[in-house]
């Protein structure tokens, strides 16, 4: 038997030796392992606001008078199950927040949502983003960076997926026009916002649309988000870029995701990105944002793709004989466009 060695029990006499019987080879490991994992019920729970190299930064007793921060590490009962910020989590040991202290986190209690993208549209893999948001904000610049309407589909498909709510900002609005952005996402019903420098009646429209809402704020490098955040939460102190005039791209400035109040409720900044892969997610996902149109596709023929040049798909039809209106064209378009995204 591997890891086994064995001599004969018997001396050439027939006594019995203890010291001749199956012993194990390495002596490491040889205490019995048991599945069985303590329940910790004395547990307290916690908000994950930030995660930093290892340590995780939770809030215990949210909104009440003892609300405290506790710094955590995982424990390795979790495995490598990851612990992202929005989490509510199980913390054990010194959970007192005095300097120097560690608590432990043992479990991670059930998600609402759960935000998800992969490395690229042929990794499925996923990797998690933020946990327990129901808002996304898109933030987009119209100008410097130039926008890029294909990231924006895929926020909105991930946001779909996630069954969380899209909304669109749009910032620099004093250096270009937002209205071809805003015919982008008007067929989704998505709202959108305008900002620019010294405007100060889009910050009190976003407080009141991000107040009782977890939101998370995604966008590309260099579009102006941790520029928004600062003014939304002016303690926040988030680090701000600048964009390249030559080549319009932006540089990351916010290295990891945070959660800060916002009113009644939080608002998550992440780090830019310049690609947000979708290989995770299924084709029918997209469909969540568009009901009508899912019962409409529901009668086409087995494996039709519901794009322009798929054969006999039925939202053709309904194009042709009228049960899709002119807002039902725009919403066909649309989502054409997002199942493109996905294919590409």
């Amino acid at each position: 038997m591997a890891g086994w060695q064995r001599t004969d029990a018997y001396d050439k006499y027939g006594r019995y030796s203890e010291d001749d019987v199956r012993i194990r080879a390495d002596r490491r490991g040889a205490r019995p392992r048991t599945k069985q994992r303590p329940a910790h019920e004395d547990a307290i729970e916690g908000f994950v606001f930030a995660v930093d190299r290892g340590r995780y930064s939770c809030l215990v007793d949210v909104g009440q008078r003892g609300e405290r921060e506790v710094i955590a590490a995982r424990a390795r009962e979790l495995g490598r199950k990851a612990i992202v910020v929005g989490d509510r989590v199980a913390l054990v040991g010194d959970v007192s927040g005095d300097a120097g202290t560690l608590a432990r986190i043992v479990r991670i209690n059930e998600r609402s949502t759960l935000l998800r993208r992969s490395a690229d549209d042929s990794d499925e893999v996923e990797r998690v983003i933020v946990a327990n948001t129901d808002q996304m904000c898109i933030v987009v610049a119209a100008a410097q960076p130039e926008p890029r309407p294909r990231l924006i589909d895929r926020y909105l498909v991930a946001a779909y997926d996630a069954g969380v709510s899209p909304l669109l900002v749009i910032t620099k609005t004093d250096l270009a026009p937002a209205n071809e952005l805003r015919a982008l996402v008007e067929p989704l019903e998505v709202p959108v916002f305008e900002s620019r420098p010294g405007d100060e009646t889009v910050l009190e429209q976003l407080e009141a649309a991000f107040d009782g809402h977890t939101t998370v704020l995604v966008g590309h490098s260099g579009v102006g988000k941790s520029t928004l955040v600062n003014a939304l939460v002016p303690h926040a102190n988030r680090a701000t870029g600048h964009v390249n005039a030559v080549t319009g791209r932006g540089r990351h400035t916010s290295s990891s995701s945070v959660a800060m109040r916002i009113g009644g409720g939080w608002v998550i900044d992440t780090p830019g990105v310049r690609s947000f892969g979708l290989g995770h997610v299924r084709d029918d996902a997209v469909f969540r944002a568009f009901p009508r149109l899912a019962a409409v596709v529901a009668e086409c023929p087995r494996g039709c793709t519901h794009l322009g040049d798929a054969p006999d798909c039925e939202l053709d039809a309904a194009m042709a004989d009228g049960r899709l209106d002119a807002v039902g064209y725009r919403r066909v378009a649309s989502l054409r466009r997002l199942l493109v995204s996905m294919s590409a």
